[in-house]
């Protein structure tokens, strides 16, 4: 299963934010706790109505989008 299946946006969830369908628990939320040091199980601890793989969702979703961002170089 991909992260489609578990991150939506929806202009009517958290002003359109990516989330974890079904919750309010947004991908940024997940991503600024995994780079404060928490690991996949601090976090589903955390938030038991999440699972492990909606973690992994997140991550995955984010790799997607910086994979599909497009950067134009800019002269000093």
């Amino acid at each position: 299963m991909g992260w489609q299946e578990r991150i939506e946006v929806n202009p009517r969830i958290l002003v359109g934010k990516p989330v974890i369908k079904g919750t309010r628990i947004s991908v940024e939320l997940v991503l600024d706790l995994l780079s404060s040091g928490a690991t996949v199980d601090d976090v589903v601890r955390d938030y038991p109505h999440i699972t492990r793989d909606d973690v992994l969702a997140c991550v995955a979703f984010a790799a997607a989008t910086i994979r599909s961002e497009r950067t134009y170089p800019v002269s000093a």
